[in-house]
């Protein structure tokens, strides 16, 4: 059993290295200065931006690909999930990444984005909900996705190849590759079609009230 089994197989001893790297749900200062680093994997001509906060935990993966950008104001958060940035992708000002989150090459974000992977329980309405179990889905944005100004992306989401959020969407499905999405919840409004070679609106699809269903 290697050394992190042991810990994690380990309440109390998990406990202590917890207490020891972790401060207010952020890295202590010498895990951001001095351990962290090493566990960074930067590709050529990647910049995050100074004012960007990048909590980088030890035990979770964090990686910028060659040419991207994580933004002034932004922030990137693996502590429950691991940051997967590909290569010339960019992370928007003042946009959120909360893990497990991973961004394929070319895919970009604009302003205040939030893509969280993170979920609070709330069940146990005798707890507190910020001293529940919190779980986890995968975020994944694929190739080439461009992901409009405010919106929400939620966990266990997957927005396809060269899709198109719209600002302001809340996105709790999964979108095909090739599609435009807009609204709350987010909804397909356009599909690429590759045989006429050209983006198509989609029709609105028409719901059926209850009254409507008994006159019928």
């Amino acid at each position: 059993m290697n050394l992190t089994a042991k810990i994690k197989s380990n309440p109390r001893l998990k406990a202590i290295v917890h207490k020891l790297i972790v401060t207010d749900a952020r890295p202590r200062l010498w895990v951001r200065l001095f351990a962290a680093p090493f566990f960074h994997k930067r590709g050529k001509n990647s910049i995050i931006r100074p004012s960007a906060r990048v909590d980088i935990f030890p035990f979770n993966k964090f990686s910028v690909g060659a040419n991207a950008t994580i933004e002034d104001f932004s922030t990137v958060n693996n502590g429950v999930g691991d940051i997967i940035i590909g290569d010339h992708a960019r992370v928007g000002l003042g946009s959120v990444l909360i893990g497990p989150v991973t961004m394929g090459n070319q895919a970009i974000m604009a302003q205040n984005v939030v893509c969280s992977g993170l979920n609070h329980g709330y069940q146990d309405v005798t707890l507190p909900i910020r001293m529940q179990k919190v779980t986890t889905a995968p975020i994944v944005i694929e190739d080439e996705a461009w992901i409009g100004a405010n919106a929400v992306i939620t966990a266990g989401v997957t927005i396809g190849k060269h899709s198109v959020v719209a600002a302001g969407a809340v996105v709790t499905k999964s979108v095909p590759p090739y599609c435009v999405v807009a609204g709350n919840p987010a909804k397909i409004i356009k599909r690429y079609n590759f045989e006429e070679k050209e983006w198509q609106r989609v029709a609105a699809q028409k719901t059926t009230n209850l009254r409507d269903a008994v006159l019928a």
